[in-house]
């Protein structure tokens, strides 16, 4: 079985979030169960000058993008076992950052669109298009209306996994016949049309022969309106060709036995645990004091992280016996109100405004508690690299939260973390108390970390999901009987 993953970015090339973690695991762990997995993604050019020397080129063509006809450079890079290829041009990639520019419409046609057009010169045929977000989502698009008649990719299949609904790709309507090079009769209800204005994600939803998101909770909870972004009404359309698989972690790159970044290496042992909490104490000028409690947040400071509730009741958990450690950035205001607290309390709030991976492997290993409230969460990779690393999860019940943690029940001893229902500080609150009150109890807290650890949240189960998934399709002809 041949999988070709079509995506903006992956790990190691590009990365600006979680979904390039999965475009760079996934592949592998396909890969060690008979899939010929690969990916395709843009050169960007941070991409070329750090790896252009060891590329081979594989060919140069032209890309029709409505009326333009566009240079497009085919580039080849084996990493770590994984074929990656890489689509070249200087105008549309070559840029500073991934996102966030003014044609960001016309930058992705033309990558979805030269995806397809490369495809006959990769000495590799996929049975499987697997794109990712709305950067991808004109793939299927453009397999069912500009390619449909040509015999080389009738036979091809599309899946489309949703990361986050909520970057849905908007644009104007004059991208259907300027960019797209389709006819006014898409920009319709049925077509691409999203309340005056074209959606690319739209299309890939209406237009992929599955839809995928990366948990289970949140294949439910788009199907919603207060979840679903505008577009609930098409996920509960097509809800019997929509599944939640929970994304993974990779065990290897996320091994606190092997982990060089942080203090002592451990597993289970509570002991090596808090000789990595006593230097993390150390490092950030607080109290050294294994008693203590240490609550973690590791992540973006924004809105949807849970930022409000962490603000309105972060004195309150400050005025505990407990130390708090964050780590991140985002919103102004999120930014300069936590470095205001840790100027108030600086021997228990550690405000690190940055993004820095070692940093913030010392705080998995070296926190007791990891708080992470979402207003909604499609996945969450942080509250699984904590319960790698047995740092005891406090969630909110929201999409790949709600999938992964188990409220801890002091009855049976059965539960991997704690988590509250409702979006609401006080909530938080209390359930961010019951963490606290229980860390006095050594026992009934070591028997908590051993619960975290032993769950396995590595690639293999999702792998083998996907791998049925594409079975199926193939197997059924799934895509034969989708109207376009």
């Amino acid at each position: 079985m041949k999988v070709l993953m079509v995506s903006s970015e992956g790990v190691p090339f590009a990365k600006t979030g979680g979904l390039a973690d999965v475009v760079g695991s996934l592949p592998r762990e396909l890969r060690n169960k008979g899939v010929d997995a690969r990916v395709i993604m843009p050169a960007y050019g941070g991409v070329l000058s750090r790896y252009g020397y060891k590329m081979r080129r594989k060919g140069e063509i032209t890309v029709p993008l409505g009326w333009r006809r566009q240079y497009c450079g085919i580039l080849e890079l084996e990493h770590d076992g994984i074929p990656f290829y890489f689509l070249d041009n200087d105008y549309y990639f070559k840029r500073e950052e991934l996102y966030g520019y003014d044609d960001e419409a016309e930058r992705f046609a033309f990558f979805s669109r030269a995806v397809l057009e490369a495809l006959p010169y990769l000495d590799f045929t996929p049975h499987i298009l697997h794109c990712h977000d709305w950067h991808a989502s004109l793939v299927p698009v453009f397999l069912k209306t500009h390619y449909r008649e040509k015999p080389f990719y009738q036979k091809m299949r599309t899946v489309l996994t949703i990361h986050n609904l909520h970057y849905r790709g908007i644009f104007g309507k004059e991208t259907i016949p300027d960019l797209l090079g389709l006819g006014y009769e898409y920009f319709s209800p049925e077509g691409l049309e999203f309340y005056g204005k074209v959606s690319y994600l739209k299309g890939g939803l209406l237009f992929s022969d599955f839809l995928t998101t990366v948990s289970r909770t949140y294949a439910q909870e788009i199907q919603t309106p207060y979840y679903g972004e505008g577009l609930d009404g098409i996920l509960r359309m097509r809800n019997e060709r929509l599944e939640g698989i929970i994304n993974g972690i990779d065990y290897n790159y996320y091994n606190p036995m092997t982990d060089k970044q942080i203090f002592q290496p451990y597993r289970t042992s509570l002991v090596k645990k808090t000789a990595n909490k006593l230097k993390l104490q150390e490092m950030l000028r607080f109290p050294e004091d294994e008693k203590i409690p240490l609550v973690a947040f590791v992540n973006r400071l924004v809105e949807q992280k849970g930022l409000d509730l962490i603000a309105r009741v972060l004195e309150e958990i400050l005025s505990r016996d407990a130390q708090v450690v964050i780590l991140g950035t985002g919103d102004q205001k999120y930014e300069l109100f936590l470095q205001y607290m840790a100027g108030r309390y600086p021997d228990k709030l550690s405000v690190n405004i940055m993004f820095d991976d070692s940093l913030a492997r010392k705080i998995y290993a070296g926190s007791d508690i990891f708080l992470m409230p979402s207003l909604f969460e499609p996945c969450g990779t942080a509250q699984l690299i904590a319960l790698r690393y047995g740092s005891i999860p406090v969630v909110r019940e929201t999409g790949g939260l709600k999938d992964t943690v188990t409220s801890y029940n002091e009855r049976t001893g059965k539960g991997n973390g704690f988590s509250f229902t409702n979006y609401n500080a006080h909530d938080m609150l209390y359930t961010v108390n019951r963490a606290l009150d229980l860390y006095g109890d050594r026992k009934a807290w070591t028997g908590l970390i051993k619960n975290a650890v032993k769950k396995d949240f590595s690639w293999s189960r999702p792998a083998a999901k996907y791998g049925e998934l594409y079975k199926h399709l193939l197997d059924r002809n799934t895509g034969d009987d989708i109207d376009v």
